[in-house]
């Protein structure tokens, strides 16, 4: 079903389609102009113009979403595809024959074996139907890239590949559009199957050139840089200048401090 990317992809999609019954309202889909944020953790700070906001799926509040969206902002829905994390509310749905090794300098977090798609499918499902019933717009998985990492697993690109398909049709399915987390060495083999990317110090580590299919193809890619550095994040920025990135600074804890390029 997955020779070719695009057309596994759409066949993926198309069996969704049918299996909902009905086809989903098109995606609202990120542009690469839009002022985009995260917030996890405390000290919140909601208040601040935004486009684009991207929240837990689990901690954000009906009334935080509510307000929001009143106000015109866009919400970006984080759940985390490739990794299991003990304190979530659906963390026992998980048979224990999909759960791998600790995920190093997150405590209480395990890599997932996406090979098994049939056993993941509907616990991320139900994620997803709760992300679209919360007033979500659009959907960011986060460690899409499992492969690249000591999971426990015998984990290949085509395995990654075909994980990741899936959960991009799985979010279109829903009237939801999707963006590749990190993931740079597939970026240009998922260009098709994802809307917009979002990434993690690639200025830091000169990977932003991977996501360049992204922008070829009009896609939006936001980077977070973690830094407070004034004079990296200058030096970043002119950079950014010349790769059409939406390039925000954050703190680690990704709360409500926020930096932007001048």
């Amino acid at each position: 079903m997955l020779v070719r990317p695009l057309g596994g992809f759409l066949l993926v999609l198309a069996l969704l389609v049918v299996a909902s019954g009905r086809a989903a309202a098109a995606p609202w889909i990120p542009s690469q102009n839009l002022r985009f944020d995260v917030q996890f953790t405390e000290p919140f700070d909601l208040d601040r113009p935004v486009d684009l906001l991207e929240l837990d799926l689990f901690d954000a509040s009906p009334g935080t979403i509510d307000a929001l969206k009143a106000r015109g902002v866009r919400l970006a829905c984080y759940i985390n595809a490739g990794s299991w994390e003990k304190w979530r509310p659906d963390a026992a749905r998980y048979p224990r024959a999909v759960l791998g090794k600790a995920y190093a300098g997150w405590p209480g977090e395990r890599w997932l074996d996406i090979r098994r798609i049939d056993l993941l499918a509907p616990i991320l499902e139900a994620r997803l139907d709760r992300c679209r019933e919360k007033g979500f717009d659009t959907v960011e998985a986060d460690n899409v890239d499992g492969y690249e990492n000591d999971t426990g697993f015998a984990l290949a690109a085509q395995d990654q590949l075909a994980f990741n398909r899936w959960l991009a049709a799985a979010a279109h399915a829903r009237g939801l559009s999707i963006g590749l987390k990190n993931t740079g060495p597939l970026a240009d083999r998922l260009v098709d199957a994802f809307d917009w990317a979002l990434v993690e110090s690639c200025y830091r580590y000169s990977e932003c050139q991977l996501y360049a299919p992204f922008r070829r193809a009009g896609k939006a890619v936001f980077v977070i840089e973690y830094t407070q550095n004034r004079r990296q994040q200058a030096r970043w920025c002119m950079l950014n200048r010349n790769e059409g990135y939406g390039l925000i600074f954050k703190k680690k804890k990704l709360d409500g401090w926020l930096a932007r390029c001048p």
